[in-house]
């Protein structure tokens, strides 16, 4: 997981804690030659048809293909900076449609950005129903109201724009990109694909009249980054309604000792409270390591269970000397890796052992998700329902339960650009791969348009009844 730390940014330090989107960051700043860039295209295609478990599995070869060489057309001039590098070798990645293939967004290009005074987009959408709809206003034109529809910018139709976002965003299907343009936000895509535009002309639809508005550009520190709430929460606390208990874990991620601390602690307070029903929330989740999501779903759990029901991995020469060179290679899961021959192997992972039954919580069990649990989150809902540990409320994951994951990273020789890439994938107990992410027990959707917890409250009701 990516946790950056500058003092002066500490709004800025969540935006990058999507351990699916931004695991690595990106430090160089210098201009590169067509040269270098042209050879480093040909090593990305290469390497990632070479490690990738399967890189066309949600696109053709002949799609991938063309798309990369109109990518290697757009090389024309003599040189490019990091940031149009990124977005020429983001297109080709993003084209493979894997979440966890990726070139990771370009952290320090953004903060050179906003520490030089760039300026974003001041306006932020939820998409629904095919329309984009405004939920946070920025700009100092208080007659945008929320629930507006934004119809175009400079030009540009908002179905023209979310296609070129779109093209630099890696996801399984159109349902996750739109998420991340929720999650991350339209401002921060919008400079990434269209660099910095001081004036927006857009074009709004308000109740159900067009108009046009000229839109000053927001400093993105004081104006955005300092303002602004993440969507994505990776905060750890455990609460009580009447009758229930709602633990939020936070992200799968950081010190596994200290995580296990407050789930520990947390049933133990769960269960003197003596509570019917336990609410876990892994909506707006960042994901992270199945060993977290392992040790909260081990307190409800009433029989040994796994993660997944197959879990195999592309062995390769690329990944052998990748692992010679950023690896422990005395621990036994990277010498087993090198002890293979090239091709697929299968990982067999041994039974996970619920907690004693003088600690484990026997109530009843929902689990919270919506479109923006991603990764390990997914995986442990799915996980959940499978086993018939809990009911999963809410509405469909953005994620496929089915990943395509285990990345492992590296810089391409002559840029350093970094490069993410999945060698294996997870397959739910079930064994259903229906190309659908987790759909809940008991569906209840949630408006980003609002503060209101649609879902939360919904199930309040529910179990009230």
């Amino acid at each position: 997981m990516l946790l950056i730390q500058i003092k002066d940014f500490v709004k800025i330090n969540t935006i990058f804690a999507l351990t699916f989107m931004f695991p690595c960051l990106q430090i160089s700043a210098q201009d590169f030659s067509k040269k270098d860039i042209l050879s480093d295209l040909d090593y990305l295609k290469t390497s990632l048809e070479q490690a990738h478990l399967n890189l066309f599995a949600y696109t053709t070869k002949k799609e991938f293909d063309q798309n990369f060489q109109n990518v290697k057309n757009e090389i024309s001039k003599d040189s490019f900076t990091k940031l149009e590098v990124f977005r020429l070798f983001q297109k080709v990645t993003a084209k493979a449609n894997n979440a966890h293939t990726r070139i990771p967004f370009p952290v320090q290009s953004y903060f050179n950005y906003a520490e030089s005074g760039g300026t974003l987009f001041p306006l932020e959408v939820a998409i629904e129903n095919n329309k984009a709809l405004i939920r946070k206003n920025w700009s100092n034109r208080p007659d945008i109201q929320v629930g507006d529809e934004l119809l175009s910018i400079n030009g540009k139709t908002i179905s023209e724009i979310i296609a070129e976002i779109s093209s630099l965003i890696s996801a399984e299907r159109s349902y996750f990109k739109l998420a991340q343009i929720e999650g991350f936000s339209l401002p921060r895509y919008y400079w990434l694909a269209f660099g910095e535009q001081n004036r927006f002309e857009v074009e709004i639809s308000s109740n159900r009249k067009l108009v046009k508005l000229e839109l000053n550009a927001i400093k993105v520190i004081d104006d955005y980054e300092m303002k602004r709430d993440e969507i994505v929460d990776n905060s750890r606390y455990l609460t009580f309604y009447p009758k229930t208990a709602y633990l939020h874990p936070g992200a799968f991620g950081g010190n596994l000792d200290e995580y296990k601390k407050f789930i520990d602690s947390s049933f133990v307070e769960i269960n003197k409270n003596k509570t019917k029903n336990l609410i876990v929330d892994l909506r707006n989740h960042s994901g992270g390591d199945e060993p977290f999501g392992n040790y909260l779903v081990s307190y409800f759990a009433d029989k040994p269970f796994k993660w997944n029901s197959n879990f195999k991995i592309k062995i390769s020469s690329f990944l052998k000397e990748n692992t010679r060179k950023t690896k422990d290679t005395t621990q036994a899961y990277w010498k087993k890796i090198l002890s293979y021959d090239d091709g697929i192997e299968a990982f067999d992972h041994e039974a996970i052992l619920p907690q004693p039954k003088e600690k484990r919580y026997n109530g009843k069990v929902y689990v919270l998700v919506n479109r923006l649990s991603y990764s390990q989150s997914t995986v442990t809902a799915a996980q959940i329902q499978d086993y018939g540990f809990g009911t999963i409320v809410g509405e469909e994951t953005g994620e496929f339960p089915n990943l395509y994951a285990s990345i492992y990273n590296y810089p391409l020789p002559n840029t350093g650009i970094s490069v993410d890439v999945a060698k294996g994938k997870i397959e739910r107990m079930s064994g259903t791969d229906n190309g659908k992410g987790v759909i809940p027990d008991i569906k209840i959707k949630d408006h980003l348009l609002d503060e209101d917890d649609e879902i939360l409250k919904g199930l309040l009701e529910i179990i009230k009844e």
